[in-house]
């Protein structure tokens, strides 16, 4: 692993108390008694997106300590949680086609879409790590969408519009410092650019439709 990514693993691992805190007040707060809203395929969403997470935090620091060969065994398991992850997605994509507010589709819509293309672009550079590991930061950029999505509403009280906004310029800070850090070291930076290319169309069409 390149020495500038040896600790990316502990940086996945802030993930943890955002997504905590993100749905803190319309998931974990209702432990163990649930409200009727939260539906079983809820319940499987955020199991398998808590193992994909996991994936992410164990799956560097695996390479960082040389276990190379429990991090391919590991990621042959990505082949059976990722495809579970997007079929996640479906009964909320249910959901809201049957409500009143069909714009929403957008936000599962589009992290399906970027989750999908970020894993691929990941899988089929598996050859090659540095832009394998690049992809991969991509799916994470992925999961601060609803997480940091949420906290600006749920816990600072922002307007929903504002949230997203900040979302999208903090997704961009972290994008563009792992360019410079890149630049820097001289490593290949060009799959941060297609990510933040592809984060930029989100957030235009994101700020189109609301």
């Amino acid at each position: 692993m390149e020495k500038a990514y040896k600790k990316l693993g502990y940086f996945f691992l802030l993930m943890i108390p955002l997504i905590f805190l993100g749905f803190y007040k319309s998931y974990f707060v209702q432990f163990p008694n649930f409200e009727e809203n939260i539906t079983t395929f809820i319940h499987l969403h955020a199991l398998i997106s808590s193992i994909w997470i996991l994936l992410l935090i164990v799956q560097p620091l695996l390479i960082a300590n040389k276990k190379h060969q429990l991090h391919r065994k590991l990621g042959k398991l990505s082949y059976v949680v990722f495809p579970l992850l997007i079929l996640s997605f479906v009964p909320q994509i249910i959901r809201i086609i049957n409500s009143d507010a069909p714009l929403f589709l957008f936000f599962p819509l589009a992290d399906s879409v970027l989750l999908i293309l970020f894993y691929a672009l990941a899988m089929f550079n598996k050859r090659n790590t540095a832009k394998h590991m690049r992809y991969i930061i991509g799916t994470a950029t992925v999961f601060l969408g609803p997480t940091l999505g949420r906290i600006g509403p749920n816990i600072l009280e922002l307007s929903p519009g504002v949230s997203q906004n900040i979302q999208y310029g903090l997704i961009y800070v972290i994008l563009i410092s792992l360019i410079f850090l890149d630049k820097k070291n001289k490593k290949n930076y060009r799959p941060y650019i297609f990510i933040l290319t592809i984060w930029t169309l989100h957030q235009i069409i994101f700020n189109l439709i609301f």
